[in-house]
């Protein structure tokens, strides 16, 4: 782990979590984010907090949706094992245009942990965007990077990976996933998850704050 993902999650610790990565299927994976039209102190902190559970859970990639929030936002950092700040991608409002190719490749998510699948994408599409500071993205994009900005796009979008499995590779996978709902279930039953409704007025509220 670099250093400055050492740094992030010591203030993590210190601090207590602010949000936390939500696991499949809770119904805030299935909502379809609005965008986003001001960014302000507080999501930036949450910004930071989403890095900081990234890194924590190992992963390259995080979407507003997986931490229960409705913000069309997803971060991402691919620079490899001496990751670092430098290498932090955020992306608000992305709008994916122009695919091209076909590729297939193994993909996990961090709400699903543990589940692995091949997954077909385009090999290669252009993401536009806006980044913490309000500065315009424009970038054609391939190999990791484009698979991981398609899969964070599909989350803000309601999407999974698990959603666009062959028959095959959804078989495969269909007794983990049950074990995820059964898990969820127990915890809904214990009330240590809303019911769906209370969820929904509850992102609800914060569109109304945030999003257009």
């Amino acid at each position: 782990m670099s250093s400055g993902e050492c740094r992030l999650l010591e203030r993590f610790c210190e601090r207590g979590p602010i949000v936390e990565i939500i696991k499949y299927p809770h119904p805030t994976l299935r909502h379809r984010s609005k965008p986003i039209r001001r960014v302000d102190a507080s999501l930036r902190d949450i910004v930071r907090e989403m890095f900081a559970l990234m890194y924590e859970a190992q992963g390259v990639g995080l979407a507003a949706n997986q931490v229960d929030l409705p913000y069309r936002l997803f971060v991402a950092n691919l620079g490899g094992e001496d990751r670092g700040p430098d290498e932090e991608l955020v992306f608000i409002n992305p709008v994916l245009s122009h695919p091209k190719g076909s590729a297939e490749a193994e993909e996990g998510c961090l709400s699903i942990p543990g589940v692995y699948a091949p997954v077909r994408r385009p090999a290669q599409i252009t993401v536009s965007a806006y980044n913490l500071q309000g500065e315009a993205i424009l970038k054609e994009m391939d190999g990791l990077t484009a698979r991981v900005v398609q899969h964070e796009t599909d989350h803000l979008d309601g999407v999974l990976f698990i959603d666009r499995l062959s028959e095959t590779a959804a078989a495969d996978v269909k007794d983990a996933l049950a074990e995820f709902e059964a898990q969820f279930s127990e915890r809904r039953s214990a009330n240590q998850i809303p019911p769906d409704q209370q969820i929904a007025e509850r992102l609800a509220g914060i569109e109304a704050d945030y999003c257009s």
